[in-house]
Protein backbone atom coordinates (compact mmCIF):
# COMPACT_ATOMS: atom_id res chain seq x y z
CA UNK A 1 0.00 0.00 0.00
CA UNK A 2 1.35 3.43 -0.98
CA UNK A 3 -0.11 6.55 0.63
CA UNK A 4 0.55 10.26 0.08
CA UNK A 5 -0.60 12.34 3.01
CA UNK A 6 -2.98 15.15 1.96
CA UNK A 7 -2.46 18.73 2.98
CA UNK A 8 -5.23 21.08 4.15
CA UNK A 9 -5.85 22.80 0.85
CA UNK A 10 -5.89 20.25 -1.93
CA UNK A 11 -6.84 16.68 -2.66
CA UNK A 12 -4.22 13.97 -3.08
CA UNK A 13 -4.21 10.88 -5.21
CA UNK A 14 -3.81 7.79 -3.04
CA UNK A 15 -3.19 4.23 -4.18
CA UNK A 16 -4.92 1.84 -1.80
CA UNK A 17 -5.93 -1.60 -3.00
CA UNK A 18 -8.06 -2.69 -0.04
CA UNK A 19 -11.29 -0.85 0.92
CA UNK A 20 -10.83 -1.73 4.61
CA UNK A 21 -7.42 -0.06 4.64
CA UNK A 22 -8.92 2.93 2.85
CA UNK A 23 -11.55 3.38 5.53
CA UNK A 24 -8.91 3.12 8.26
CA UNK A 25 -6.68 5.67 6.53
CA UNK A 26 -9.61 8.07 6.10
CA UNK A 27 -10.25 7.96 9.83
CA UNK A 28 -6.58 8.56 10.58
CA UNK A 29 -6.37 11.58 8.26
CA UNK A 30 -9.74 13.10 9.10
CA UNK A 31 -10.85 12.84 5.48
CA UNK A 32 -14.57 12.92 4.80
CA UNK A 33 -14.74 11.64 1.24
CA UNK A 34 -13.02 9.37 -1.22
CA UNK A 35 -14.04 9.55 -4.85
CA UNK A 36 -13.33 6.45 -6.97
CA UNK A 37 -11.64 7.24 -10.28
CA UNK A 38 -11.89 5.25 -13.48
CA UNK A 39 -8.71 3.37 -12.53
CA UNK A 40 -8.84 0.50 -10.07
CA UNK A 41 -7.51 1.30 -6.66
CA UNK A 42 -7.12 5.05 -7.24
CA UNK A 43 -9.06 7.41 -5.01
CA UNK A 44 -9.15 11.17 -4.92
CA UNK A 45 -9.18 12.19 -1.30
CA UNK A 46 -10.97 15.40 -0.31
CA UNK A 47 -9.77 16.78 3.04
CA UNK A 48 -12.39 17.96 5.52
CA UNK A 49 -11.25 21.58 5.13
CA UNK A 50 -11.75 21.49 1.37
CA UNK A 51 -15.21 19.94 1.70
CA UNK A 52 -16.14 22.62 4.22
CA UNK A 53 -15.04 25.33 1.78
CA UNK A 54 -17.07 23.73 -1.01
CA UNK A 55 -20.27 23.56 1.04
CA UNK A 56 -19.85 27.18 2.11
CA UNK A 57 -20.74 28.16 -1.47
CA UNK A 58 -23.88 26.01 -1.70
CA UNK A 59 -27.42 27.36 -2.03
CA UNK A 60 -30.84 25.71 -1.73
CA UNK A 61 -30.68 25.13 -5.50
CA UNK A 62 -27.36 23.33 -4.99
CA UNK A 63 -28.93 20.90 -2.55
CA UNK A 64 -31.96 20.50 -4.80
CA UNK A 65 -29.67 19.40 -7.65
CA UNK A 66 -27.62 17.11 -5.40
CA UNK A 67 -30.76 15.54 -3.95
CA UNK A 68 -32.42 14.85 -7.30
CA UNK A 69 -29.28 13.28 -8.78
CA UNK A 70 -28.71 11.24 -5.61
CA UNK A 71 -32.22 9.82 -5.90
CA UNK A 72 -32.59 9.46 -9.67
CA UNK A 73 -29.01 8.59 -10.62
CA UNK A 74 -27.10 10.04 -13.60
CA UNK A 75 -29.14 12.95 -14.95
CA UNK A 76 -28.96 15.68 -17.55
CA UNK A 77 -30.00 19.26 -16.78
CA UNK A 78 -33.14 18.62 -18.82
CA UNK A 79 -33.94 15.58 -16.66
CA UNK A 80 -33.63 17.80 -13.59
CA UNK A 81 -36.00 20.37 -15.12
CA UNK A 82 -38.65 17.71 -15.80
CA UNK A 83 -38.49 16.43 -12.23
CA UNK A 84 -38.74 19.93 -10.80
CA UNK A 85 -41.73 20.78 -13.00
CA UNK A 86 -43.56 17.62 -11.93
CA UNK A 87 -42.83 17.81 -8.19
CA UNK A 88 -40.62 20.35 -6.41
CA UNK A 89 -41.85 23.26 -8.51
CA UNK A 90 -45.21 23.04 -6.71
CA UNK A 91 -43.69 24.22 -3.43
CA UNK A 92 -40.27 25.72 -4.25
CA UNK A 93 -39.99 28.41 -6.91
CA UNK A 94 -36.72 29.49 -8.49
CA UNK A 95 -35.43 30.27 -12.02
CA UNK A 96 -35.26 26.93 -13.84
CA UNK A 97 -32.36 28.26 -15.91
CA UNK A 98 -30.21 27.54 -12.84
CA UNK A 99 -30.68 23.83 -13.47
CA UNK A 100 -28.48 24.21 -16.55
CA UNK A 101 -25.76 26.15 -14.70
CA UNK A 102 -25.63 24.64 -11.22
CA UNK A 103 -24.48 21.10 -12.15
CA UNK A 104 -21.34 22.45 -13.81
CA UNK A 105 -20.58 24.60 -10.76
CA UNK A 106 -21.03 21.63 -8.43
CA UNK A 107 -18.70 19.62 -10.64
CA UNK A 108 -16.01 22.27 -10.20
CA UNK A 109 -16.49 21.99 -6.43
CA UNK A 110 -15.97 18.22 -6.59
CA UNK A 111 -19.55 17.38 -5.56
CA UNK A 112 -20.63 16.03 -8.97
CA UNK A 113 -18.88 14.36 -11.87
CA UNK A 114 -19.74 14.85 -15.52
CA UNK A 115 -19.72 12.53 -18.49
CA UNK A 116 -20.60 13.50 -22.05
CA UNK A 117 -22.08 11.05 -24.50
CA UNK A 118 -19.69 10.12 -27.30
CA UNK A 119 -22.32 10.35 -30.03
CA UNK A 120 -25.85 11.44 -30.71
CA UNK A 121 -26.87 14.57 -28.86
CA UNK A 122 -23.73 14.38 -26.69
CA UNK A 123 -25.80 14.90 -23.58
CA UNK A 124 -24.07 15.90 -20.34
CA UNK A 125 -24.74 13.35 -17.58
CA UNK A 126 -24.01 14.36 -14.00
CA UNK A 127 -23.49 11.99 -11.05
CA UNK A 128 -22.94 12.59 -7.35
CA UNK A 129 -19.55 11.97 -5.79
CA UNK A 130 -18.97 10.70 -2.27
CA UNK A 131 -18.25 14.30 -1.31
CA UNK A 132 -21.56 15.35 -2.82
CA UNK A 133 -23.46 12.77 -0.79
CA UNK A 134 -21.58 13.87 2.32
CA UNK A 135 -22.57 17.51 1.69
CA UNK A 136 -26.19 16.49 1.18
CA UNK A 137 -26.12 14.39 4.36
CA UNK A 138 -24.71 17.29 6.38
CA UNK A 139 -27.39 19.66 5.02
CA UNK A 140 -30.21 17.28 5.96
CA UNK A 141 -28.73 16.98 9.45
CA UNK A 142 -29.27 20.74 9.93
CA UNK A 143 -33.07 21.26 10.19
CA UNK A 144 -34.19 24.48 8.53
CA UNK A 145 -34.65 27.19 11.16
CA UNK A 146 -36.31 29.73 8.87
CA UNK A 147 -40.06 30.37 9.01
CA UNK A 148 -42.11 29.72 5.89
CA UNK A 149 -42.14 32.64 3.47
CA UNK A 150 -45.63 33.50 2.25
CA UNK A 151 -45.93 35.96 -0.64
CA UNK A 152 -49.58 35.95 -1.64
CA UNK A 153 -50.60 38.78 -3.96
CA UNK A 154 -54.28 38.00 -3.44
CA UNK A 155 -53.94 38.41 0.32
CA UNK A 156 -52.01 41.64 -0.19
CA UNK A 157 -54.84 43.04 -2.31
CA UNK A 158 -57.41 41.85 0.20
CA UNK A 159 -55.52 43.63 2.97
CA UNK A 160 -55.94 46.97 1.17
CA UNK A 161 -59.37 46.28 -0.34
CA UNK A 162 -61.04 48.27 2.44
CA UNK A 163 -59.82 51.38 0.58
CA UNK A 164 -61.98 50.30 -2.39
CA UNK A 165 -64.62 47.98 -0.88
CA UNK A 166 -66.29 47.30 -4.22
CA UNK A 167 -63.18 45.34 -5.36
CA UNK A 168 -63.24 42.76 -2.57
CA UNK A 169 -65.72 40.42 -4.22
CA UNK A 170 -63.83 40.30 -7.52
CA UNK A 171 -60.52 39.67 -5.74
CA UNK A 172 -62.06 36.78 -3.79
CA UNK A 173 -63.68 35.20 -6.86
CA UNK A 174 -60.43 35.32 -8.81
CA UNK A 175 -58.44 33.72 -5.98
CA UNK A 176 -61.13 31.11 -5.43
CA UNK A 177 -60.94 30.06 -9.09
CA UNK A 178 -57.13 29.88 -8.98
CA UNK A 179 -57.02 27.73 -5.85
CA UNK A 180 -59.77 25.43 -7.08
CA UNK A 181 -57.78 24.86 -10.27
CA UNK A 182 -54.57 24.11 -8.34
CA UNK A 183 -56.45 21.79 -6.01
CA UNK A 184 -57.69 19.88 -9.05
CA UNK A 185 -54.09 19.57 -10.29
CA UNK A 186 -53.00 18.14 -6.95
CA UNK A 187 -55.95 15.76 -6.80
CA UNK A 188 -55.09 14.45 -10.26
CA UNK A 189 -51.41 14.23 -9.32
CA UNK A 190 -52.12 11.51 -6.79
CA UNK A 191 -52.68 9.00 -9.60
CA UNK A 192 -52.05 10.55 -13.04
CA UNK A 193 -48.67 10.37 -14.76
CA UNK A 194 -46.84 13.69 -14.39
CA UNK A 195 -46.66 15.86 -17.49
CA UNK A 196 -43.32 15.52 -19.25
CA UNK A 197 -42.33 12.22 -17.62
CA UNK A 198 -42.90 8.93 -19.42
CA UNK A 199 -42.89 6.83 -16.27
CA UNK A 200 -43.42 7.37 -12.56
CA UNK A 201 -40.00 8.05 -11.06
CA UNK A 202 -38.79 7.66 -7.46
CA UNK A 203 -39.00 11.45 -7.09
CA UNK A 204 -42.65 11.48 -8.17
CA UNK A 205 -43.48 8.62 -5.81
CA UNK A 206 -41.77 10.47 -2.95
CA UNK A 207 -43.67 13.68 -3.78
CA UNK A 208 -46.97 11.80 -3.72
CA UNK A 209 -46.19 10.10 -0.44
CA UNK A 210 -44.79 13.10 1.45
CA UNK A 211 -45.09 16.69 0.24
CA UNK A 212 -48.20 16.41 -1.96
CA UNK A 213 -50.29 15.98 1.19
CA UNK A 214 -49.21 19.44 2.35
CA UNK A 215 -50.18 20.89 -1.01
CA UNK A 216 -53.65 19.36 -0.76
CA UNK A 217 -54.13 20.67 2.77
CA UNK A 218 -53.04 24.18 1.77
CA UNK A 219 -55.23 24.42 -1.33
CA UNK A 220 -58.28 23.07 0.50
CA UNK A 221 -57.78 25.66 3.24
CA UNK A 222 -57.33 28.41 0.63
CA UNK A 223 -60.52 27.38 -1.18
CA UNK A 224 -62.44 27.44 2.10
CA UNK A 225 -61.01 30.86 3.02
CA UNK A 226 -61.69 32.58 -0.31
CA UNK A 227 -65.14 31.00 -0.62
CA UNK A 228 -66.04 32.57 2.73
CA UNK A 229 -64.73 35.97 1.61
CA UNK A 230 -66.62 35.73 -1.68
CA UNK A 231 -69.84 34.82 0.16
CA UNK A 232 -69.57 37.96 2.31
CA UNK A 233 -68.61 40.34 -0.48
CA UNK A 234 -70.60 40.25 -3.74
CA UNK A 235 -68.80 41.18 -6.95
CA UNK A 236 -69.67 44.55 -8.55
CA UNK A 237 -71.62 42.81 -11.31
CA UNK A 238 -73.74 40.79 -8.88
CA UNK A 239 -74.32 43.86 -6.71
CA UNK A 240 -75.70 45.79 -9.68
CA UNK A 241 -77.93 42.88 -10.59
CA UNK A 242 -79.32 42.75 -7.06
CA UNK A 243 -79.93 46.50 -7.10
CA UNK A 244 -81.92 46.32 -10.31
CA UNK A 245 -83.97 43.38 -9.08
CA UNK A 246 -84.83 45.17 -5.85
CA UNK A 247 -85.67 48.53 -7.44
CA UNK A 248 -88.00 47.28 -10.18
CA UNK A 249 -91.17 45.30 -10.15
CA UNK A 250 -91.27 42.06 -12.17
CA UNK A 251 -92.28 42.60 -15.77
CA UNK A 252 -91.66 46.40 -15.64
CA UNK A 253 -88.92 48.11 -17.64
Amino acid sequence: MRVSLPDADSGTLVLIRHPARLRKKRCQLGILSAIPSQHYGIFEMMPATRLSRATAHLTPTSYLVLGLIAREGPSTPYDLKRHVTATIGHFWTFPHALLYKEPARLTQLGLLTEEREAGGRRRRLFMTTVAGRQALRAWLARPAGQPTELRDLGLLQLFFADLEPATTGAIAEEQLALHRAQLAVYEAGRTAEPKGLRTTTPTVEHWRGVTLRMGLLYERAAVEFWAAVAAREPTPASAKTRGRSKGRAPGKP
